[in-house]
């Protein structure tokens, strides 16, 4: 297949990439061009800025059977996308989120035919009253747009090696560390990570079978709690940890902590379409791996999110004068 990425050397769609070459497809990246510039060597580019409205890189004849947009967040960027390449593709898949859905989820277990927020169309400015509702906008042009040949993925927290949120790689390095870990949520709270090998393997399935309609990119398999997932970290890394919970007393909790929901619904939606659909399960214990072998190969920089290894100790000596 000719494939075009919009977004393609960055976290999902380096992995989207990387996983549609290895399967033999000739991929064309559109980006602004400021970050992986020597990835995918032999690969065409096209350089352009959505948040400028530049497009006319895709100007032309070239046709493609499919495009996969990564980087669109607001319903200017897959309208002037969609302007731009009319009906020179075949399928047009857009990555979405699970920000679409109504909050609190309805329970566990539900899929992808959950009520979404109403759409937003008129700002760009993404926080977390307006990012969800701006995909369900850019979700419903698309299928305007495209009808059948529209497919949404709509991934759950996504885990692998250069990610650059932090979130899943936080407990990755708490849990290398051994010992007290700390927790300021809740061990039991299920949670739901996929590995960005997973969510490009199924990206590529849905472009091959031609598959329309939504599916969930949610992992691992079987399911996991926090607590299970930070000693599935502490295994890979040939470590013990003792996860220590504490409170709000013990010290600030930043804010989104790293993977803690208090909407546990949330954190228990169904994988059934996209297993289906060939998703593949590839265990935690990987990921965690994977994970930590990268972070510890690019030296290891301060990450963004969660507490720093001083701040944690702080928090666990403030949580043991208070036991």
């Amino acid at each position: 297949m000719r494939i075009l990425v919009l977004g393609g050397t960055s976290f999902i769609g380096r992995a989207i990439v990387a996983d549609a070459l290895g399967r033999g497809h000739d991929v064309t990246i559109f980006s602004r061009g400021r970050t992986g510039a020597g990835l995918f060597p032999g690969v065409a580019r096209l350089t352009g800025d959505r948040d400028t409205g530049d497009y006319a890189a895709l100007a032309g004849d070239a046709r493609w059977d499919a495009v996969v947009d990564v980087s669109g967040y607001v319903p200017r960027h897959v309208g002037q996308a969609m302007d731009a390449l009319g009906d020179r593709v075949g399928r047009y898949l857009f990555i979405s989120s699970h920000a679409v859905y109504q909050r609190p989820s309805p329970g566990p277990g539900t899929d992808e035919d959950t009520p979404r927020r109403a759409p937003v169309r008129d700002t760009e400015e993404l926080d977390d009253s307006t990012y969800g509702p701006c995909k369900v906008a850019c979700e419903d042009d698309v299928t305007a747009r495209y009808g059948e040949r529209a497919t949404i993925v709509r991934p759950g927290k996504v885990a692998g090696p250069y990610d650059p949120s932090d979130m899943f790689t936080y407990w990755v390095r708490a849990a290398a560390r051994g010992g007290r870990v700390a927790l300021p949520g809740d061990p039991a709270q299920p949670v739901q990570v996929v590995d960005a090998r997973d969510l490009a393997r199924l990206v590529l399935r849905l472009l091959e079978d031609g598959r329309p309609g939504a599916f969930h990119a949610v992992g691992p398999e079987p399911a996991v709690t926090l607590g299970e997932l930070i000693e599935t970290c502490a295994r890979a890394a040939g470590t013990e940890v003792e996860i220590v919970r504490v409170t709000p007393e013990a010290g600030a909790v930043p804010p989104m902590f790293p993977l803690i929901r208090h909407d546990r619904a949330s954190q228990q939606r169904s994988a059934a379409r996209a297993r289906a659909a060939g998703m593949p399960a590839t265990p935690l214990a990987v990921t965690a791996a994977d994970v930590l072998a990268w972070d510890r190969e690019r030296g290891e920089p301060p990450l963004q999110a969660g507490w720093s290894p001083e701040e944690e100790q702080a928090v666990l000596a403030a949580a043991a004068r208070t036991a």
